[in-house]
């Protein structure tokens, strides 16, 4: 795959890595120009520069060739001394177009003084200020986005109550944070007839793709507005069950607009997950489709909504105008619900918004905890605001952009990715289908995106099966990546398909409505790897007592937030907030440290990566489960199981996590059908839990570590587990 260096790449080996002797003699000389302009020892960073950004290496090259140049250029990087190796480089001239660059180049030496030198610069120094002075770092970006205050805040930031450990953010401030995404403004620059949303629905790939103008999604919130209204009262908790489809995007906001609360259910969970987050939320009422579609085959969704709640459920169909089941007597068809609108003496689209506290809830959603039970996480208006003021600051989301991020609005990064489109004034780009094949990649090609979401297992699929050879993604400026680890083979694969644009990885939680750390379009970029913490966020690394390593060290602990977060939680609906985040975590510089669970390194050079969870929650395909939850069906799956362990593990390249389930059987042997087992657990986790998580692989043990209170290691076997990787990676 690669040489020892770029000068021993030969003809040959371009040849081998897919280009005709023609093209691979000229490729070569190409290469070989832009290694010969920097010759001196330690220059591969430069040296990469000039290939990526010379469009030495094209889109449409062979990956293999990408390969090979990228691993040959690093292949005397030594890691240990001088960090990641950096693959994209901001350019002096497009960083004072940036968002953060544009705020900098207007305040830079008014917030930094005589410090400050131009935003790449000055960019580490202006997140410090940010993270210490955070009331003025949000009395400016309050102003760049749409946010319309129907009352206005006293002050930014009152840090009076000493009980609110993260302060009392823009208090007095009245508003309605759907209003916001849906009206005209003037900065950013944003008129009724700009494009709201562009879809496709999967299967007409070679149709053009639809377009919904700003006013034309306004009036059809206001329709479904006045529909709840005569079926709800204010306040009342509403669930959202159904995949991202323009219909879900409208029916979000028509709840939030009229004074409801979003309750946010995933399309993939079973029906014992439905009911159980419609009875911890009080939800009165879901909105959910007849079926998912997916690849042309029709798959049940309100067959488990039917079984796992009674609440009424008004029920869209997923083709046509009709529903395609019988529904139960008190549920409505989206035909009947919205003809509830037509005979209201005001025109339909006429709707007067609810103002509200901007501490006021608006939106349930669920994390997973380390008990297993999910729990409920309260967003106000203000956390809209904060998850849209990450994207406009790190991801550099303008007025303009085409915003496009496979999600659902039951997960965390459906609510985000509405926020950070109609809160900038960017479009958001929905396919109607399975983003695992060519039609979702001809979906961004033709709509013509900017800015593309991602999640690794999605990115590994795309790289794997080859789905996405020859579509052109070079309109795209950024991509996004979340919910997991980072392959760095997956994300060269990515960034090669746009010509070598960056890949900004956040890591957050749904508690925090944001990012904790991020990449940064005014920093280098290295794959798998977060540049900087995320703006007005600060956090220190501690080791196993507590004990903060100093900010330029590089190290490897526990993250704690400062409490101070504006948009982060203040309460749970169904835990003891102060118990879960605070409780527990070391106290710095006067403050009680906020947890978060995540065990980070930071690197040389300043860069950060995630090392796991601190408890024993683990991340499968973006979702974070607890082991408990696992282990809880899978000891139930064969009357063989006398106990189970679940861990989960990352191979020696990095990656999205993989889930092991370990057993000790009943009759103390080690002898057991692997395959068997395997299938077992994995029909159990799918029937009961979630179908989206695998299992890797299964292994018998006589008994599992544990601590002198009969508490389970699961550590020590998650350890001992990644030697045994290790090993088998040697051979």
């Amino acid at each position: 795959m690669a040489r020892g260096s770029v000068w021993e790449i030969g003809v040959e080996d371009v040849e081998r890595a897919g280009l005709s002797p023609g093209e691979a003699r000229a490729f070569h000389a190409a290469l070989r120009r832009a290694a010969d302009a920097h010759l001196r020892k330690g220059a591969e960073a430069e040296i990469w520069r000039a290939v990526a950004e010379g469009g030495v290496l094209r889109p449409d090259h062979p990956h293999a060739l990408h390969q090979l140049v990228y691993y040959s250029i690093y292949a005397t990087w030594d890691t240990a001394t001088r960090g990641p190796p950096p693959y994209w480089f901001p350019s002096p001239i497009y960083c004072k177009h940036t968002n953060i660059g544009r705020v900098l180049e207007n305040n830079g030496f008014k917030l930094l003084g005589s410090s400050y030198r131009d935003p790449i610069s000055s960019f580490g120094l202006f997140q410090k200020f940010s993270a210490n002075h955070p009331e003025v770092y949000w009395s400016i970006v309050v102003k760049e986005l749409s946010v319309i205050f129907h009352e206005a805040p006293k002050t930014i930031l009152d840090t009076s109550d000493k009980s609110k450990h993260g302060g009392n953010w823009f208090p007095g401030a009245v508003l309605n944070i759907a209003e916001c995404c849906l009206l005209p403004m003037h900065s950013p620059k944003r008129t009724d007839d700009s494009v709201a949303i562009v879809w496709r629905n999967e299967g007409s790939d070679d149709s053009p793709v639809n377009y919904m103008s700003l006013k034309e999604l306004r009036n059809q919130v206001m329709i479904v507005a006045n529909a709840l209204d005569t079926m709800f009262r204010k306040g009342d908790a509403i669930a959202i069950d159904m995949p991202m489809t323009c219909t879900a995007v409208i029916i979000y906001f028509a709840i939030i607009l009229a004074g409801y609360v979003v309750v946010s259910i995933a399309d993939s969970f079973t029906a014992n997950e439905i009911g159980t987050r419609m009875k911890i939320s009080k939800a009165k009422g879901i909105f959910t489709q007849d079926f998912i579609v997916r690849g042309g085959r029709k798959f049940p969704l309100y067959g488990r909504v039917r079984e796992g709640t009674p609440c009424k459920a008004i029920v869209v169909p997923v083709l046509g105008n009709d529903v395609g089941v019988q529904l139960r007597s008190h549920d409505l068809s989206w035909k009947d619900f919205i003809s509830r609108a037509a005979g209201l003496p005001s025109r339909p689209y006429n709707y007067s918004p609810i103002y509200l506290p901007a501490e006021n809830v608006t939106n349930i959603l669920f994390s997973s905890g380390t008990t297993g039970d999910p729990k409920a996480v309260p967003w106000t208006q203000l956390s809209p605001i904060r998850c849209a003021a990450d994207s406009w600051a790190h991801i550099d989301v303008q007025s303009g952009d085409i915003c496009c991020w496979p999600t659902n609005l039951g997960w965390v990064m459906g609510p985000v990715l509405l926020y950070s489109c109609f809160l900038t004034g960017a479009t958001l780009a929905l396919y109607h289908g399975s983003p695992l094949g060519h039609g979702f990649g001809k979906f961004v090609q033709d709509a013509a995106v900017t800015i593309l979401g991602t999640v690794p297992s999605l990115v590994k699929a795309w790289k794997n099966s080859k789905c996405m050879d020859g579509l052109d993604w070079t309109k795209i400026r950024a991509f996004g990546s979340t919910g997991e680890a980072s392959d760095k083979d997956d994300d060269l694969w990515l960034s090669s398909r746009a010509s070598y644009k960056p890949i900004v990885e956040c890591c957050g939680g749904t508690e925090l409505a944001s990012s904790y750390i991020q990449g940064s379009l005014l920093q280098p970029q290295a794959f798998g790897a977060f540049s900087t913490p995320s703006m007005s966020t600060g956090f220190v690394i501690f080791d196993e007592h507590g004990i903060p390593y100093p900010d330029d060290q590089p190290c490897v602990g526990e993250v704690g937030l400062f409490p101070v977060y504006m948009g982060a939680t203040d309460r749970l609906l169904n835990a003891d907030h102060k118990k879960v985040y605070f409780d527990g975590m070391p106290t710095y510089k006067g403050m009680n440290l906020r947890r978060h669970g995540d065990i980070i390194q930071r690197t040389i050079g300043g860069y950060f990566v995630v090392q796991g969870r601190a408890d024993d929650t683990m991340n499968l395909g973006g979702i974070k489960t607890s082991s408990v939850e696992i282990e809880r069906v899978c000891n139930r799956a064969d009357e063989s199981v006398m106990e189970t362990a679940a861990v989960s593990v990352r191979s020696s390249t990095g990656g999205p996590e993989k889930l092991v389930v370990l057993a000790v059987l009943k009759d103390g042997s080690t002898k057991a059908d692997l395959n068997l087992l395997k299938m077992k657990f994995q029909k159990a986790i799918q029937n009961n839990l979630n179908p989206l998580f695998k299992v890797s692989f299964v292994k018998v043990v006589p008994e599992f570590p544990r601590t002198a209170s009969n508490k389970l290691l699961r550590r020590v076997l998650r350890d001992q587990l990644k030697q045994e990787i290790s090993s088998r990676s040697k051979l």
